[in-house]
């Protein structure tokens, strides 16, 4: 025993086994949190092994480049190029373990615009565990310090270190070809992520990442017109007519859009400790003058509430990587709802109590046409900490303070409203809680029932507001879902939540759900069950408005429309339908929620012709907005957005507010003989309680 240790222990003095051991270490590593912190869904040996060996490669061919350098050199390059891949798969695992994807450079690069007040996020995220990934750089540190293994000053040949990088490219290609055995198509044909690194490893993916951003840029530097005959075709092969009961419904009247961050399906109708969670949006969801869909879907990717904003206000999917928003809200051409509305004589507002770079909305609502955004420097309070949680204005704050600008719009109006306090970490005070935790044991999941109860009270104030004044009247209400609020990686929480023992890929699937509700007054309501999702949003209000649609470049179908096609496309390639869903890998009859390992031959054909249809209609999006084909094409009356036209400084919206007002004096403070009706607006805010602080919020606009 003796003998073999100091043999192991002269191998590790010299270069190459010092090399042996750090790629040993890092390989273990990877698989270990490949294994842990992820969800790549392996299934069967070849996977598994797939698994195993793809941290190699890159192993062998980065590290070795230290094997180039002579002396010491060689030994330190080896240790900081370790810590670099391990500081890259420390923040993947960060990321992954609230948004369930991997980093992306079109991410990083628009990280600046995302980055405002995230670090209460990042540290109810981390772990202490997470700082195991560095283990093995602070052992390899420690056997050099203490000399236990000895820097070895022999020159290593080169030809030795070229023969190591070839064996890690020629391993790689091995992978490559095992990989697409087992999935043909994977880096033609994939559009989730955790193929490719379960595949090919975190590595090659960022390998996968860079050369397929840089190709996307370079797609729309040479794309032209005819790139668009494509999209086109496929359009009116899938383009289905409106409802026509429905056609018009809506017309000229006020539309409020909404925003319900993070919140989910789920939630509607859930009681938790004796009482009804959300009593103001199940009240709603079930009146006769609501249409409600029970079975509408969250399609976002990285991009998250940008993807959702992207879908709903263009019927365009946000990208495979990072956010529309981001790489190409300030240069892409759009034809979104504010443009489209605002050329039939609305006025459009968006409103966020934070700063205007967040999602870089500044510049991308100039692209869409909005006539007005009002953002955190419209509202007086907004710096201040007790008006403030993480990602903007508490929500019953901001929609209160948001009463002052829409009692000023000229009528007919577009205005969203963007809540955020039920946004990851759910983070709130205890003056605002008025019911308890979840009892899950999952710290993450728990505090959610507090701050969707909190966002369904807001509402419920806003609504009333409506109601005393009128508003409620002309106006139709849209209420929507962006996104999960509780993502895939809390299994347990999400299985207790559902009072289920364990969940399957069917009911994470089916947790995607989030609410859709249309409520004006005498519109014929009721709860639908089609499937849809933010995708037909779009489609389906501007047909309760009345404005054509037949000659856009839109992806959704009329939610109304009784001939649709109901397969609703995840981003990642997965697909729910009334028939089978696709989800992790897994196929389910929908119906029964049975898992179909074994498909029949129809089967497998139904299968495949809804995955063709997922796969064709992600492409075509993917390739109007990465080659901006939207600059190529004008329908019929409509007029391109001149994004210069728009200024929303604080001074330059008051003051183009007020014009439009003497302009066309509609506005529903016009209508009350220019008094305001903000007294009518009453809130439970704990913050304004106090005389002083309810005066500073509500003479918002005149500070600063």
């Amino acid at each position: 025993m003796r003998q073999v240790i100091k043999q192991v222990q002269r191998g590790l003095n010299t270069r190459l086994g010092f090399f042996i051991l750090t790629v040993v270490l890092f390989s273990v590593k990877s698989y270990l949190a490949y294994r842990t912190e992820f969800n790549l869904g392996v299934k069967g040996s070849m996977q598994e092994l797939l698994l195993a060996v793809n941290p190699l490669p890159a192993a062998l061919l980065l590290l070795g480049l230290a094997l180039y350098l002579r002396g010491r050199k060689s030994y330190w390059v080896m240790i900081i190029i370790d810590a670099i891949m391990s500081t890259w798969l420390f923040a993947n695992i960060l990321y992954y373990r609230e948004f369930s994807d991997f980093l992306s450079f079109s991410l990083m690069k628009g990280s600046s615009s995302v980055s405002n007040n995230l670090g209460k996020s990042i540290a109810g995220i981390i772990h202490p565990v997470d700082f195991l990934v560095f283990l093995d750089v602070v052992v390899l540190i420690l056997l050099i310090a203490f000399k236990v293994i000895r820097i070895d000053v022999n020159r290593f040949k080169k030809r030795y270190a070229a023969t190591i990088s070839l064996l890690g490219v020629l391993l790689f290609g091995a992978n490559l070809t095992l990989a697409e055995t087992d999935r043909s198509g994977l880096l033609t044909r994939t559009f989730d992520n955790n193929y490719i690194v379960k595949y090919l490893g975190l590595e090659a993916y960022t390998v996968y990442d860079g050369v397929k951003t840089t190709q996307n840029n370079a797609t729309k530097a040479h794309a032209d017109s005819s790139d668009l005959a494509s999209v086109k075709n496929y359009l009116s092969k899938n383009r289905v007519s409106p409802n026509i009961q429905y056609s018009g419904v809506a017309k000229g009247k006020n539309v409020f859009i909404i925003h319900l961050e993070s919140l989910q399906q789920f939630m509607i109708d859930y009681k938790w400790d004796g009482q009804e969670v959300m009593p103001n949006l199940d009240k709603l969801y079930h009146e006769n003058d609501t249409l409600s869909f029970d079975n509408f879907y969250n399609q976002v990717g990285q991009g998250k509430t940008a993807d959702a904003e992207l879908m709903l206000e263009n019927s365009l999917f946000g990208l495979p990587e990072g956010s529309a928003m981001v790489t190409d809200g300030t240069t892409n051409t759009f034809q979104a709802a504010p443009a489209i509305l605002s050329q039939k004589g609305y006025t459009t507002a968006s409103f966020h109590g934070d700063v205007p770079s967040f999602w870089n909305r500044d510049n991308t609502y100039k692209s869409w046409g909005y006539d007005y955004f009002f953002s955190k420097s419209y509202y007086a309070n907004a710096d201040k900490a007790k008006y403030n949680l993480g990602y903007g204005m508490k929500d019953k704050i901001f929609l209160k303070d948001s009463a002052k600008y829409i009692e000023q719009l000229p009528q007919p109006f577009y205005a969203k409203l963007i809540t955020v306090t039920n946004h990851y970490p759910y983070l709130i005070d205890s003056k605002n809680e008025s019911i308890k935790k979840f009892d899950t044991g999952d710290s993450t999941v728990d505090p959610y029932v507090q701050t969707a109860r909190y966002l369904d009270q807001s509402v419920g104030e806003f609504l009333s507001w409506l109601k005393k004044t009128g508003l409620d009247k002309n106006s139709m209400i849209v209420l929507y879902g962006d996104h999960y609020g509780i993502s895939n990686n809390h299994k347990p929480a999400i299985a207790k939540l559902l009072g289920k023992k364990k969940v399957t890929n069917y009911d994470l699937a089916n947790f995607q759900k989030v609410p859709f509700m249309i409520h004006m007054p005498g519109l014929k309501g009721g709860i639908n069950h089609t499937y849809g999702g933010e995708i037909d949003v779009l489609p389906t209000l501007l047909n309760l408005l009345g404005v054509k649609n037949n000659d856009t470049i839109q992806f959704g179908q009329d939610l109304l429309a009784t001939n649709r096609n109901q397969t609703v496309a995840f981003r990642n390639g997965d697909f729910v339908s009334p028939t089978y869903t696709k989800y992790g890998g897994d196929v389910y009859d929908s119906k029964t929620g049975k898992e179909l390992k074994h498909l029949t031959t129809t089967q497998k054909a139904a299968v495949a012709t809804l995955q063709n249809h997922v796969t064709t209609e992600l492409s075509a999006s993917d390739k109007v907005v990465n080659g901006d084909l939207l600059r190529f094409y004008q329908p019929k009356g409509f007029k391109k957005v001149i994004k210069s036209a728009y200024n929303y400084k604080k001074s330059a919206g008051l003051k183009e507010l007020k014009k439009a007002q003497k302009k066309e004096p509609t506005s529903l403070k016009a209508k009350n003989k220019g008094k305001s009706l903000l007294s009518e607006y009453t809130t439970d805010a704990p913050e304004l309680k106090s005389s002083n602080s309810s005066t500073s919020t509500s003479d918002s606009s005149s500070s600063k």
